[in-house]
């Protein structure tokens, strides 16, 4: 045992080895909940921090507090943290129950935000999840501020995940509490067992996360009022896509989570709850932008949002940049542009898709002035026209109207057709085709066709089509998470893949067969003609061979002299002729 170790308190149920930050499940963390535990957290008070938190939450507690304590179960975790924090952070090893028979005075401030899951060792009871909340509130004070973590069993993620349950939870679940009967499984039961310790004046967000971070916290009675479409909606199907590219899913959740909206459910389907019991959260909403580690905080400001974003760079990536100062201070409530095209779509109304279409393409025209890259699952509807949302995405270089607007239609097209939305479209007219109908349809006509000079060299009115496919990918990269959010296929996705496939091969083969009954005939042709070729040589061969003979015959040779001799018209004139003649070579002959 290391001197650091040796320097560390114990409690009763410490764990060795054992690590709660390098196993299959991390130290729960996130750029959100650090903002929330700045916002609720009393400064200067006595704070305990229980379980395995990242060191972005240990910091902000310290950093509030006067005295701060972490209760890992890990003698190396805790090893590792009093290296790490020094003198600032007093680190005891141990188990929850072994902290309560330490006899220590109590807390004013509890941070459990991994919840009660991991807070037990080898040599504890067996204590179930309510016998565990009383032994947290044996160690506060009674009128202590407590932030509490709670998994959702129920969640979306939970239920579409399909690894089998052996896979989903590491060694760190040893004592299950997944099947714990006592567990709550909805805010109202979690707030009922706060109530029951003592702990009232509570307020619970809903959860999303991605693995142990959480991305987007949302007050649960915000999310169960919100809809598909809108802001609180629109961060947490976001944050469940992010999700989804990092686990393993039965089918797209964000469909599910589009549902449980529309079903004032999305609160009680999310990845976990985390209560705040003794004070108040100054914000409704708490979420982390994608790619970034800015903190977005939301309010409730008449029928739209009072939006703020704190913290990011400047940072450039490829063709776009981060410009925390391009999101509005107030952003419309109502739905997205891509919620109501998805609507359009999917009734088969193409008139009204065009219409929307021509309408979002005069308003993003008359952006003039902005250079945030437009996406229309966060445009806004507006009344009668659009506003941006609270995308901070923005284009380094001064791209053109018709290039923002393909970028816009390009993610459209990978959200509408990589998720198998239905569509009026025949399934041949996809791609950049359907990209530069929709363009169309925004008001901006496809340029004359040019002259190709090479066989490969794409006409003029693809140009911006490609620089659009171009900026959405820069976008999907920039963000961490595919437009589609297919990074990880679903099972559902994979199957409609195969038979999207099977179907192919189907026609494929009616195409090889029909290919091969006509390639068979021509080749039964060309095998009559190559007899006919063959017998007509021979027969040629036959004629010229008696031609031949004919012509060395002496009968051949008596018809040639008659014939001859019957085209003379003359005959004493030609007898003269032959005389002058005989007698000339008589002549030269005899001298």
């Amino acid at each position: 045992m290391s001197d650091n170790q040796l320097a560390v308190e114990v409690v009763r149920g410490e764990m060795q080895p054992w690590s709660d930050y390098s196993g299959k499940r991390g130290a729960v963390r996130g750029a959100a909940l650090r903002a929330l535990l700045t916002d609720v957290l009393p400064d200067g008070a006595r704070t305990l921090i229980l379980g395995p938190h990242g060191a972005d939450l240990v910091e902000a507690v310290v950093a509030k507090a006067t005295e701060t304590t972490l209760l890992v179960r890990s003698v190396s975790d805790a090893g590792d943290l009093g290296e790490q924090f020094g003198a600032k952070l007093q680190v005891v090893a141990g188990a929850l129950d072994g902290l309560v028979d330490a006899g220590r005075p109590r807390y004013d401030v509890v941070v459990a935000a991994d919840g009660l899951d991991r807070v037990l060792g080898y040599d504890s009871d067996d204590l179930n999840w309510q016998q565990r909340l009383d032994a947290l509130a044996a160690v506060a004070a009674p009128e202590a501020v407590l932030v509490l973590g709670l998994e959702n069993e129920f969640s979306l993620t939970n239920l579409l995940d399909r690894r089998p349950a052996d896979q989903r939870h590491g060694d760190d679940e040893w004592r299950p509490l997944h099947d714990d009967p006592t567990r709550p499984v909805s805010v109202a039961q979690l707030t009922e067992s706060l109530q029951r310790v003592g702990l009232t004046e509570n307020v619970a967000f809903a959860t999303f996360s991605v693995q142990e971070t959480a991305v987007a916290l949302v007050d649960a009675d915000v999310a169960a009022a919100a809809r598909p479409g809108q802001l609180p909606a629109r961060l947490a199907v976001e944050a469940l896509e992010a999700s989804a590219a990092v686990v393993p899913l039965l089918a797209p959740v964000a469909d599910g989570a589009e549902a449980a909206a529309r079903a004032g459910l999305l609160a009680s389907t999310a990845g976990g709850w985390i209560a705040v019991t003794g004070a108040a959260a100054k914000h409704a909403v708490y979420a982390q932008t994608p790619g970034q580690d800015a903190v977005l905080t939301a309010d409730a400001a008449g029928a739209g949002w009072s939006v703020t974003v704190a913290g990011g760079g400047a940072e450039t990536t490829g063709d776009l940049t981060f410009d925390a100062a391009a999101v509005p201070e107030t952003v419309p409530g109502d739905v997205t542009a891509e919620t109501l095209l998805f609507r359009l779509a999917a009734a088969e109304d193409v008139p009204g898709f065009r219409d929307l279409a021509g309408r979002l393409g005069d308003w993003a025209r008359s952006q003039t002035s902005s250079r945030v890259l437009p996406r229309w699952d966060d445009v806004v509807v507006d009344g009668d026209s659009f506003a941006f949302g609270v995308s901070a995405w923005v284009t380094t270089a001064e791209e053109s109207e018709q290039d923002r607007l393909a970028a816009a239609w390009a993610r459209f097209h990978d959200r509408l057709i990589g998720a198998h939305r239905r569509h009026p479209w025949p399934p041949w007219m996809v791609g950049d085709d359907l990209v530069a109908a929709w363009l169309a349809m925004s008001g901006i006509e496809a340029a004359t066709p040019a002259a190709a000079t090479a066989p490969d060299t794409a006409s003029a009115s693809v140009e911006h089509v490609a620089r659009g496919k171009e900026l959405a990918a820069a976008l999907a990269v920039a963000t961490g998470v595919p437009a589609d959010a297919s990074q990880t296929p679903d099972v559902r996705t994979a199957l409609a893949d195969a038979e999207r496939a099977a179907l192919e091969v189907v026609e494929l083969k009616g195409q090889v067969f029909g290919l091969e009954r006509t390639l068979g005939f021509r080749d039964k042709a060309l095998k009559t003609r190559e007899t006919r070729i063959r017998e007509m040589r021979t027969q040629v061969q036959k004629a010229n061979a008696e031609r031949t003979k004919l012509k060395n015959s002496r009968a051949y040779g008596a018809v040639k002299l008659i014939r001859r001799a019957a085209q003379i018209r003359n005959p004493r004139k030609f007898a003269g002729k032959v005389k002058r003649r005989v007698k000339r070579q008589l002549k030269d002959k005899l001298g």
